[in-house]
């Protein structure tokens, strides 16, 4: 169990995973708005391509937001940065 500890607690690792995550659960959530967006009768198709257009730039603000508040010891990692850049 402490090998598995001290993986976790390695700053690239928690980076990624809390990457990770957040795309899993965000990108979810902007799918399902998209599609009810694209298939509803009262919004133009164009409606939807700036919605996710806006949600790209949204999502990084965000994204920047929470790995400011959680991951504070990442910060100081190149390769979080890397990560967080791509």
């Amino acid at each position: 169990m402490s090998k598995f500890q001290d993986v976790l607690s390695n700053p690239v690792v928690r980076s990624l995973l809390i990457f990770s995550a957040f795309r899993a659960v965000y990108g979810a959530g902007i799918l399902v708005v998209t599609w009810f967006l694209a298939t509803s009768d009262e919004t133009p198709f164009w409606v939807s391509i700036v919605f996710l257009m806006c949600s790209m730039v949204f999502s990084r603000v965000l994204f920047k937001f929470l790995k400011k508040k959680w991951g504070k010891d990442e910060s100081n990692s190149s390769l979080s940065q890397d990560l967080v850049m791509n």
